[in-house]
């Protein structure tokens, strides 16, 4: 739980690292780092970043607090999160149909109960905390209850999220099916109720065209078209035999992306899980629309989805963010899913570079949730969540980092091996969060 927060300036010292631009357009003079950085926090914002004694003139009666060796930087943003999973993550994999119905979809029944789902809720905002994450994008369940749930706990621990009631209403139990019109009302009720208030933003999300009726997909286009401002989030291309699928339910449809643009699910604000195994006409479109692409390469190793073409969408001009998609994904850990999307990168030709990867997790994952203006980088008037990394948090990093000649050789190790542990400390919205 946050601390009580107050209304003195604070300034935290440390190395620190911010971009003014990406790093795959400009490379790494996108990035901006001082080795002896300062941000200046004022009433749960940043008033100014950069070098530590020019900060320190600017507030010369702020709190000081020095991180001395450790780097300052945005907190991690995950773009694609399933908090109802929390509590069956790393269950043995199967493929995407059979782990739904094996795992996920028993372990979502149980959202109904709105004492559960506030358990799980918090137990999997505060895991997030402890690995340096400060905002998810969350599928909750078909239960409102659940979107409750996330929300309430949210802003217990006044954290930016975004989330959504998951609509289904066929190929699933009879536990979590709704039908097309209890998905708009619940849904519309919950944007009314939660979205735009504090730091929660609504997103309208049907699981994927598998488990949503033509109209289904049809009401949840027409309530994002009324609500223009939430987001929609969703699943596309994760593997080839769920496209196949697609392919029998929407026989008439061009391709996977058609089942949503059809019914008024494409356009800015739209997040699409995975989009592995996109079709020349969707890239086209996607870029196009303006809708982004949420790479979870934890989860596409765990359940053997394929390669996502982090080079090619991005030399493309595609807006990409990234995510654990936990419980598909194995790991709560941005630094975890950032070492996967190395590895995946680099089995298709790329070696992303760590300026790249950090800019993935924080300033991509912001662009690809509409919230570039608030979170995702050290930047004035951004709100202030932050994250502290030791770079040399293990023995075994430690002896890397050691032999460091820069930043950039300095942090990749904690980007390849870092877990928890190199997370020093975290900052929501300018307070810090006491360690859990």
């Amino acid at each position: 739980m946050p601390e009580t927060n107050t209304n003195r300036p604070k300034i935290l010292l440390g190395q620190t690292l911010a971009f003014d631009g990406s790093p795959f357009d400009t490379g790494v003079d996108a990035a901006r780092y001082e080795r002896r950085g300062a941000v200046a926090v004022v009433d749960g914002k940043i008033a100014k970043s950069g070098n530590a004694d020019d900060i320190r003139n600017h507030f010369p009666d702020a709190e000081t607090v020095d991180y001395g060796g450790y780097l300052i930087l945005a907190g991690f943003i995950d773009a694609h999160v399933h908090y109802p999973q929390t509590a069956m993550i790393a269950s043995w994999g199967k493929r995407l149909i059979d782990w739904l119905n094996t795992y996920t979809f028993p372990e979502e029944s149980k959202f109904g109960d709105r004492a559960y789902a506030d358990d799980i809720a918090g137990r999997h905002l505060d895991i997030t905390l402890t690995h340096g994450t400060t905002t998810v994008a969350s599928f909750c369940t078909s239960h409102p209850e659940s979107a409750e749930a996330f929300f309430a706990a949210a802003k217990a621990r006044n954290m930016r999220v975004a989330g959504g009631k998951t609509c289904m209403d066929r190929n699933a139990p009879d536990t979590l099916c709704d039908t097309p019109q209890r998905a708009y009302d619940e849904s519309a009720a919950l944007i009314a109720k939660w979205h735009g208030r504090g730091r929660a933003v609504y997103a309208v999300t049907p699981r994927f065209s598998p488990t949503s009726t033509p109209e289904q997909l049809a009401a949840m286009g027409a309530l994002w078209a009324e609500n223009p401002t939430t987001l929609m989030q969703t699943h596309l291309s994760e593997q080839v035999d769920e496209i196949e699928w697609v392919k029998s339910l929407y026989p008439t449809a061009r391709d996977y992306l058609d089942t949503y643009e059809a019914h008024g699910l494409l356009g800015p604000g739209a997040m699409f899980g995975h989009a592995i195994h996109l079709e020349d006409r969707e890239r086209d479109r996607l870029h196009e629309a303006g809708a982004a692409l949420i790479h979870c390469p934890t989860s596409n190793c765990f359940i053997g989805s394929g390669l996502f073409d982090m080079g090619g969408l991005m030399a493309a001009g595609h807006l990409v963010g990234l995510a654990t998609d936990t419980g598909g994904g194995s790991s709560f850990s941005m630094l975890r899913t950032m070492a996967a999307a190395y590895d995946i990168a680099q089995l298709r030709g790329t070696a992303l570079h760590p300026s790249q990867l950090i800019w993935l997790a924080t300033v991509g994952s912001a662009r690809a949730m509409r919230m570039a203006h608030q979170i995702g980088n050290l930047e004035q008037g951004l709100e202030a969540d932050l994250t502290i990394l030791n770079l040399a948090s293990t023995p075994a990093i430690a002896q890397r980092h050691a032999m460091a000649d820069d930043i950039w050789e300095a942090l990749f190790p904690t980007i390849m091996m870092g877990d928890d542990r190199a997370i020093a400390d975290v900052w929501v919205a300018g307070t810090r969060v006491e360690k859990l």
